[in-house]
């Protein structure tokens, strides 16, 4: 098959029998035409036509090394510069088109799905050997351009203790059964993004302790959304219909859901951890996975900077408060903090060598630096934009306004130095989607906790870091002997 075009991604999203819950309803066929998930469906239908438009082709695609046919670039296994380079172009067309507010698109778990396939052998060493099954499935992924979504946390019932010790074993996802035909597995996962997915991966969760409690629930699969007993439970959208009045949330609200695994089989040609705390521990970084994955994440990070930066410049702009100091040193920190992203990125590319799976791999130093920076400047972005729209962010008339009897009152009261009413309002318009509407609320919570907890997330860095040189070079200027002293005693 190949690359896919949006009209078969949605094709095969309505025709595909699924469990969504939305409120008291289930939905389970014809999702791209469902008020709740309309908008993203067809926002993710359009990113996939990116692969075939004529100008695009070749940042988008490459070809399938066993196919022949061209695939999705971001499943592209790197083996030089050029071939990272490739890759992040790819991701870097995608995050501009959404102005980095989707985190979900296909590329983030794809670069993933590539990393496992390459170490294949981490999951060959365990009990049974898995290796063949990732191999398999990364084959079966890309060939047929599907699109994964993902889940990895326990249901925050009890955080105080682990999965065994809850008030039921099966609250997080643990095993039931080993039966001839797979694993039987029972409980929930949060949080899957982008439930409108062909597939869902459940990654190994938090870390486990290495004991027998925690063997059932140390585990890694995948599996068709729409597998007998899988059901998602989805969030309220966000999501609204007019573009002029909500232009960011009108488009590109992905949901999330709360996966609900009741008595699931799992095939066991799609199992690729199992009962295996240790491994489960190491999953991510042994493979490389979470360096591509978080590459990803910052080249999004990077699009999304650059166009909360280039809102901001229009807005002081266009109400004519740029030429004030106190203005332009806000909107400088905002540059600083891009240009900050920007030169972490380049360094880990140009840091990059060839891993121990015969990838070429970004240096994760600067990379795991930016997954840490990010979720603390993030909302100081969105700050700056509150800061310079000020009030007149909750005073935008709504889009039926423009119609009414009062329109040249809008036309007077609303027009601003660079800009009719319509214009203005259009632009304080994107920004309040930003700022202050679900849309943004959202948004600014999914920046913080994107990659986890970031206080779990700095203590972890802080353990990770290589200190020891840097200790070493102070050590040994403190051990210099007394050197002769300039001047008379």
């Amino acid at each position: 098959m190949g690359a896919r075009t949006g009209r078969e991604y949605l094709e095969a999203l309505d025709r595909t029998t699924r469990e969504l819950w939305y409120g008291d309803e289930k939905i389970t066929r014809d999702v791209s035409k469902h008020p709740a998930f309309r908008s993203i469906a067809h926002t993710m239908a359009e990113l996939y036509d990116m692969q075939h438009r004529p100008d695009m082709v070749d940042v988008m695609t490459y070809v399938s090394p066993s196919s022949g046919e061209r695939v999705g670039m971001s499943f592209l296994q790197p083996k030089t510069k050029e071939d990272l380079l490739r890759r992040m172009g790819m991701m870097k067309a995608w995050a501009d088109y959404s102005g980095g507010t989707l985190g979900r698109t296909p590329d983030y778990l794809n670069g993933a799905l590539m990393a496992m396939a390459a170490a294949s052998s981490f999951f060959g060493k365990g009990t049974v050997d898995f290796a063949q099954n990732v191999r398999d499935y990364y084959e079966y992924v890309r060939e047929n351009d599907l699109l994964l979504t993902h889940t990895l946390v326990n249901p925050q019932v009890n955080r105080g203790v682990g999965p065994a010790n809850q008030s039921d074993p099966f609250i997080a996802v643990r095993i039931v059964e080993k039966t001839q035909d797979g694993v039987l597995v029972r409980g929930a996962r949060m949080l899957a993004t982008m439930p409108m997915a062909d597939e869902l991966l459940v990654s190994p969760s938090t870390v486990l302790r290495t004991g027998q409690d925690d063997l059932p629930y140390a585990m890694s699969f995948a599996l068709p959304v729409g597998t007998k007993g899988l059901r998602m439970i989805c969030r309220e959208t966000v999501s609204e219909d007019s573009h002029y009045d909500h232009p960011l949330a009108s488009r590109f609200d992905e949901q999330d859901a709360v996966v609900v695994f009741d008595d699931v089989l799992v095939p066991w040609k799609r199992v690729f951890l199992l009962e295996d705390p240790e491994r489960a521990n190491r999953f991510n970084e042994a493979t490389n996975a979470v360096v591509y994955m978080t590459q990803q994440a910052t080249v999004r990070e990077i699009a999304k900077g650059e166009f909360l930066l280039g809102l901001v410049t229009l807005l002081a702009e266009t109400i004519g408060v740029d030429q004030f100091p106190q203005v332009q040193e806000k909107i400088a920190e905002a540059m600083m903090t891009v240009e900050t992203m920007k030169a972490l990125l380049n360094s880990s590319t140009a840091n990059g060598r060839l891993n121990e799976w015969g990838l070429f791999a970004p240096d994760f130093a600067p990379l795991n630096t930016a997954r840490n920076l990010w979720p603390r400047v993030a909302p100081s972005l969105v700050t700056v934009v509150k800061q310079i729209g000020a009030s007149g962010l909750i005073a935008m008339p709504p889009e039926k306004t423009m119609g009414s009897p009062i329109r040249p009152d809008v036309d007077k009261y609303y027009q601003s130095k660079l800009a009719d009413a319509d214009a203005r309002i259009r632009l304080f318009k994107l920004a309040w989607d930003v700022t202050g509407s679900s849309f943004g609320g959202r948004q600014e919570l999914y920046e913080r906790f994107f990659f986890g907890d970031p206080v779990r997330m700095a203590s972890a860095y802080y353990n990770w870091y290589d200190k020891e040189p840097y200790r070493q070079r102070v050590r040994q200027f403190l051990s210099r002997g007394d050197g002769p002293r300039s001047g008379s005693e």
